[in-house]
């Protein structure tokens, strides 16, 4: 007698692709059993409220709030130029490099120390000097521009 071509691997594995198909079917049916068919439109509506959460009930327009387009802005907005002597600030040179040409500038109202080259200085401006200036955002940071000495 020759020996079966059928292994007990390939019948092992036969019988759990069977029990697969058992259940994928059984699966199925009860998605199908389950199913919601015929409920209304309101039913399967959701609605998102004022804080941005998702419920079952409509918001109150009372508390709908009116967007004009042209309040939208997208992109950085636009800096409002202020007063021309709010700009004009004053302070004390407290450090100066005149070899290097650059130095620090104590701001007399915030006490905050700001850089200055001597590009941006008008006057030639000497350590313990009084100036005004203005201040300008650079890419490192603030940096005095304009620089007068006061007498």
């Amino acid at each position: 007698m020759g020996k079966s071509h059928e292994t007990w691997n390939k019948k092992e594995r036969e019988q759990q692709r069977e029990k697969a198909k058992k259940r994928k079917e059984e699966r199925k049916q009860s998605r199908k059993s389950n199913a919601k068919k015929g409920s209304s439109l309101e039913d399967m509506m959701a609605y998102i409220d004022e804080n941005g959460n998702i419920s079952e009930t409509p918001p109150d327009p009372k508390k709908r709030k009116e967007i004009r387009a042209e309040d939208i802005s997208v992109g950085v907005p636009r800096q409002v130029a202020g007063d021309p002597e709010d700009t004009l600030r004053e302070g004390i040179v407290t450090f100066l490099n005149e070899a290097k040409g650059f130095g620090f500038i104590q701001d007399k109202k915030s006490q905050r120390s700001i850089f200055v080259h001597v590009t941006s200085c008008e006057d030639p401006i000497k350590e313990r000097s009084k100036v005004s200036f203005e201040i300008e955002m650079g890419p490192k940071g603030a940096s005095a521009v304009h620089v007068r000495l006061l007498s």
